[in-house]
């Protein structure tokens, strides 16, 4: 049953969790085990969940329960109140053992390894008491921790306006063509390819296919990886052509794959990130100025 008119459900933050945790696993015995309860006490939380939001989140498809529409709307919600519940949480513990805590940061490996591991060794000259935990993953896994609270700051591929993100424009890294061996010298009516490039979903892939399309060239991806390093490597051995920074390829030895056009193909922008609205952690501000002021790669 629905609350009367005008009064809120009596919604929990363990109900909300249940959710989340269906909506993040294959079964909900995975779910359940993630959470540390049993499969009886997930489904009675869920059922009650139902009734208080007062429509059904689950429909039978034989021996399987699926989220309705109306299901993930309520995760949305969730997704939010979790991630400032885990906030407070972290706040208040940070509070009464009389320090500001761990900072998280998520990079993306450009990030991390090539533009800013001088800002990140000047951060933890200058801020000794401040515990830096950092984790080096792709831009989508990335901003998907930090809209969980799992991670305070992440440096990644601009994701684009989003009212839900801080966002502070560090740099833009030029993407260029680069070809196996003599493909470079094909006359200028063949096009280029196959492509070896980052996997379906990443940030960079879609800027680069979003390019590759606007000049009318075909984008048969026949390798993926996240690593760039990788990606050059492919290249190297002749597997197809790739759109990379250029900080990559310069670091290749004993040679670099050549490069194909003479100017980029595109730019991806990288940015800073945080959640909008998140309690404020002194760490986090240091350390978003540290981002903002860094003397970014040399090739840019």
């Amino acid at each position: 049953m629905s609350p009367p008119e005008g009064r809120l459900p009596n919604i929990t933050v363990t109900q909300l969790e249940y959710l989340e945790a269906v909506g993040a696993t294959p079964t909900w015995s995975e779910a359940a085990s993630q959470l540390g309860v049993t499969i009886s006490a997930l489904s009675q939380g869920l059922a009650e969940l139902e009734r208080r939001v007062g429509l059904p989140l689950f429909e039978r498809q034989g021996r399987r329960r699926r989220p309705t529409p109306a299901a993930e709307v309520v995760r949305t919600h969730a997704a939010t109140v979790l991630a400032s519940t885990r906030d407070v949480a972290r706040w208040a513990r940070a509070t009464r053992q009389g320090h500001d805590g761990g900072l998280r940061v998520g990079m993306i490996d450009a990030a991390a390894i090539h533009h800013f591991p001088d800002a990140l060794a000047r951060f933890r000259s200058e801020r000794p008491d401040v515990d830096l935990r950092l984790r080096v993953a792709p831009s989508g896994a990335l901003l998907d921790e930090l809209s969980r609270a799992e991670l305070d700051i992440v440096v990644c591929v601009d994701p684009g306006d989003d009212d839900r993100l801080d966002r502070r424009a560090l740099l833009e890294e030029e993407l260029h063509v680069y070809a196996p061996g003599d493909l470079v010298a094909r006359p200028p009516h063949d096009r280029p390819g196959p492509w070896v490039t980052f996997p379906e979903g990443s940030h960079t892939r879609a800027i680069i296919a979003a390019a590759l399309a606007a000049r009318g060239d075909d984008f048969e991806v026949v390798a993926e990886s996240n690593q760039p390093e990788v990606l050059r490597e492919m290249v190297r051995v002749g597997m197809g052509w790739s759109v990379l920074p250029t900080w990559v390829v310069a670091q290749a030895d004993p040679g670099p794959p050549l490069r194909a056009e003479a100017t980029p193909l595109a730019v991806r922008p990288l940015v800073a990130v945080r959640r909008a609205g998140a309690l404020y952690h002194p760490g986090a501000e240091a350390l978003f100025e540290v981002l903002a002021t860094a003397t970014a790669g040399t090739d840019q």
